[in-house]
């Protein structure tokens, strides 16, 4: 039998892959959201609207994963977690709720003047998603007040500089993943439109995440310390290098879905590098990961829903890919 102290990490890895996938699936479509905004060939909006709508609603479902996940198995850190950020957490479920209306009900606007302003939205609902989530992982890895079992902060942590700038980089990260997306997924101006601008995010995206691993590191010495580990930075660096290497020379091989994978790649390194700087705490200062945990009983009954769920949402995004895989067409919208 496992012990207590396996389950909890189990439980761990569970949340975090969860967390993970709904980060580089919807992630991706936000990014689609927020380039379409700014585009203004009509054929070309509806194209892009085209690549996400069928697979964006299955990508929110490891947004569920991650906050039930949260609650069931680890409840203190929900407890602290949640009044925290009351705000960004509302902020983005209404986005969202926003972003869906406006990807759905497009094509029913009766002109083009009212689906602009649809596409408006729906550019809007993306940033304020992104960024949103984006001040909540600046915030948690800043750190909350908290006395161990309940939080003892202002609920105004979140709008220190650290983690508004979390949320611009996800915002940007995000678009550089909506670039890649579309190059695959497209063909034409739109394609190469889509290939120049992923080159340019990409560059702004690398900048500023070393930016952040930086700041990062100065916030607490346990993070320089980790970040600064010769088995942490070393491999670290070396997966930047070849992801870097592999986004640039994927533009030169006839696999276009290569820099989209290249990015992904960096983002989850770079969600490994958190992770590998905050543990064993799952709320800075110092709730860990087994200060926080449910019973074992909860842990072990939560573990096989996710055994169960994890396949069947991965087997299930993987079909609807599958299924609605190939080029998009730009046609009259």
């Amino acid at each position: 039998m496992l012990g207590n102290d396996w389950i909890t990490l189990l439980s761990a890895a569970a949340l975090a892959f969860s967390v993970l996938n709904y980060v580089l699936l919807d992630g991706t479509d936000l990014g689609v959201g927020v380039l379409l905004g700014l585009t203004r060939c009509s054929k070309q909006r509806r194209a892009m609207a085209v690549t996400i709508l069928p697979i964006w609603d299955a990508n929110e479902t490891w947004l569920v994963l991650g906050g039930g996940g949260l609650l069931a198995l680890f409840p203190m850190a929900y407890a602290i977690l949640l009044p925290a950020l009351y705000l960004p957490f509302i902020v983005m479920f209404l986005a969202l709720i926003l972003r869906a209306v406006a990807l759905e009900f497009r094509d029913y606007a009766p002109d083009q003047t009212i689906k602009r302003c649809i596409d408006g939205l729906l550019m809007c609902g993306s940033l304020l998603v992104g960024g949103s989530q984006g001040i909540v992982l600046g915030t948690l890895v800043q750190g909350l007040p908290n006395n161990g079992v309940q939080y003892t902060g202002n609920g105004l942590e979140w709008l220190n500089m650290f983690p508004l700038f979390c949320g611009a980089v996800l915002v940007v990260g995000y678009t550089w993943l909506g670039a890649c997306w579309l190059y695959w997924r497209t063909e034409e101006e739109l394609q190469q439109r889509s290939k120049r601008l992923a080159k340019r995010l990409a560059v702004v995206t690398i900048v500023l995440l070393v930016v952040l691993v930086a700041w990062t590191a100065k916030l607490d010495v346990r993070y320089a310390r980790r970040l600064c580990d010769t088995l942490i930075w070393l491999p670290g660096a070396a997966l930047f290098i070849s992801l870097s290497v592999g986004f640039i020379m994927g533009w030169r091989s006839r696999q276009e879905y290569l820099p989209l994978f290249a990015a992904l790649g960096i983002f989850v390194l770079a969600f490994a590098m958190m992770i590998a700087a905050l543990y064993p705490m799952i709320i800075p200062p110092n709730l860990t990961l087994q200060a926080a945990a449910s019973s074992r009983v909860s842990q072990m009954f939560m573990l096989v829903g996710f055994a169960v769920l994890i396949p069947v949402t991965l087997i299930y995004n993987t079909y609807g890919f599958k299924v609605f895989s190939g080029k998009v067409h730009p046609v009259r919208d």
